[in-house]
């Protein structure tokens, strides 16, 4: 391993070593995980995981809500060289067979709480060597499964002796924005180089070698708390845990998974001493702010030094509210994508704050109009957001797809996710939003056609189209406006209640109208504009 090129392996292993039974790892409730406990489990896990055929290279599958186990399993596949696949806890059977069999997973870790929906998926994917459940004792442990606990915690928990590599993989699956997901593919070098740019914003500078990532581990890295409020299995969450992790940090998960309860985020902050939270947009900062402003003095916040958010708009109005509370603390409004991170970041403190939507741009990053041409800082002429540099190597098994969105210009590669904007004459940019017609709910992205066809498949409908609508609390609201066949009768609640025994929960559409033509055109291409006023108009929804 040379000093320049190591992976994420290689970090956690030097990492780890400097590190004593009295850093926490991994804290969840009443249950602390020190670092010198997460290591040995997590070798033990990686080499069980390697003697039971899971090879260099094979995918995990993470079918888990936030809990210690997730990054801890994270952390072996790391040091075992199995590259980790997010899968939304959300999704059922189809979705899930999907998923599985698309990243080719050879491991499965999943929650006992889904051991039903693995149950009746799992003869539909012979190339999962594997499976691991998380829960309970092991007593009743599947036949199908091995315990994960009886994996982790058996063995003497040295260091795997195995070179890695650099190019080593990590897949981050999109929401779907333009059809099924997709495994964007990022090497262990490509995003380390990539998270430069947030290290950069935080704390002024970024390891370049394997001594200055100790030296920072022991110094720094070792001191942080981080807490995803939103799932792991998204890019935000993951990402910004992953930073922590690999840093030497804490990762702090709140024990109620279902839900998101801002009194208990609060409550774990001040107990635990949380310096820094992972968030998507208003969803997450409104609720947060109520319970402030509801309990003035009531939560120790000294210790927040920042909150991340990506994925929707975080309304100004709202990060002032959190800044009273917390003067100290820095708000990062960060614009990336599973695609490529670091194409933008506004930052919010109490000395100094930037207009919602408006971004300083990232390094390596340039606007392109549709033709490739770069846009002229102050023209307003409306363009994509590209990043160049340490970009992802595309698509798992969609060369076609990679190519529409990992453009070449002149010579350099570049990451184009899709998001227009425009370039002010001091260099910042303002998002306009995503061209294609995909949904942003609460961070979740949602494909309107997915939607459609899980209305269509209802005997009462002949046709549908599905929008998004600003919503205050969701950022986008899934829409429906259907047709229904003649003399056919059914409702909203009906058709809502319908397309949640096809499709994950929040895809369904939170109101549902109907209308005597859906006005497609004779080639039947249809009419989004026309039909999101329509929409807008019928729910007194303004723009």
């Amino acid at each position: 391993m040379g000093d320049s090129i190591y992976n994420l392996g290689d970090m956690l292993d030097a990492g780890g070593a400097e590190l004593g039974p009295e850093h926490p790892a991994l804290i969840h409730g009443d249950r602390v995980i020190s670092w010198p406990e997460m290591t040995k489990r997590s070798n033990n896990l990686a080499r069980d995981l390697r003697a039971m055929g899971v090879e260099s290279g094979d995918k995990a599958g993470f079918y888990l809500r936030n809990q210690p186990e997730y990054m801890e399993a994270l952390v072996a596949c790391f040091k075992g060289r199995f590259t980790h696949v997010n899968v939304n806890y959300r999704y059922l059977d189809d979705e899930l067979t999907y998923i599985f069999d698309n990243s080719d997973s050879a491991v499965v870790f999943f929650d006992r709480e889904f051991r039903e929906h693995v149950e009746r998926v799992k003869d539909r994917l012979p190339k999962v060597k594997v499976w691991v459940e998380i829960g309970g004792d092991g007593s009743d442990t599947p036949d199908f499964a091995v315990d994960y606990e009886t994996l982790a915690s058996k063995g003497d928990g040295k260091p795997l002796d195995i070179e890695r590599s650099d190019d080593d993989l990590i897949f981050l699956y999109t929401g779907g924005t333009t059809g099924m997901p997709k495994g964007v593919m990022w090497s262990h070098r490509i995003w380390r180089e990539s998270s430069r740019q947030s290290m950069v914003s935080i704390y002024g500078f970024a390891p370049e070698n394997m001594a200055e990532h100790l030296a920072f581990t022991h110094e720094v890295g070792k001191h942080g708390r981080q807490l995803p409020a939103c799932p792991l299995m998204h890019g935000t969450g993951l990402f910004t845990a992953m930073g922590a992790i690999i840093s030497g940090g804490c990762i702090v998960t709140l024990q109620n998974t279902r839900t998101f309860d801002p009194e208990e985020l609060w409550e774990t902050v001040s107990r635990r001493g949380v310096t820094a939270m992972a968030i998507v947009g208003d969803a997450f900062a409104k609720p947060m702010l109520r319970v402030l402003n509801e309990n003035p003095g009531k939560y120790d916040l000294s210790s927040v030094q920042t909150i991340t958010s990506s994925g929707v708009m975080w309304s100004m109005e709202v990060k002032r509210g959190l800044i009273e509370h917390m003067p100290q603390v820095a708000l990062m409004d960060s614009f990336g994508a599973s695609e490529a991170v670091g194409f933008g970041m506004s930052v919010t403190t109490a000395e100094g704050t930037q207009q919602t939507a408006r971004f300083t741009i990232g390094e390596n990053c340039k606007v392109f109009t549709e033709d490739r041409k770069e846009v002229k800082p102050g023209s307003g002429e409306p363009g994509f957001i590209a990043r160049g540099g340490a970009v992802p190597l595309g698509y798992y098994k969609d060369p076609e797809k990679t190519k529409s969105t990992f453009w070449e210009v002149d010579g350099v590669r570049y990451a184009v996710p899709g998001d227009w904007c425009t370039v002010e004459e001091d260099g910042t940019i303002t998002l306009l939003g995503r061209g294609s017609n995909c949904i942003n709910s609460a961070g979740e992205k949602i494909y309107p056609e997915e939607v459609e066809e899980a209305l269509k498949n209802h005997d009462a409908v002949r046709d549908a189209l599905v929008v998004g609508l600003p919503d205050e609390k969701w950022g986008q609201a899934v829409t429906a406006v259907v047709e229904l066949n003649d003399g056919a009768e059914a409702d909203e609640d009906t058709l809502r209640a319908f397309v949640q025994t096809q499709l994950a929960r929040y895809k369904a559409p939170k109101r549902i109208l109907f209308k005597t033509s859906l006005g497609r055109a004779p080639n039947g291409k249809a009419d989004y504009k026309s039909i999101k006023t329509f929409a807008m108009e019928s729910l007194g929804v303004s723009a």
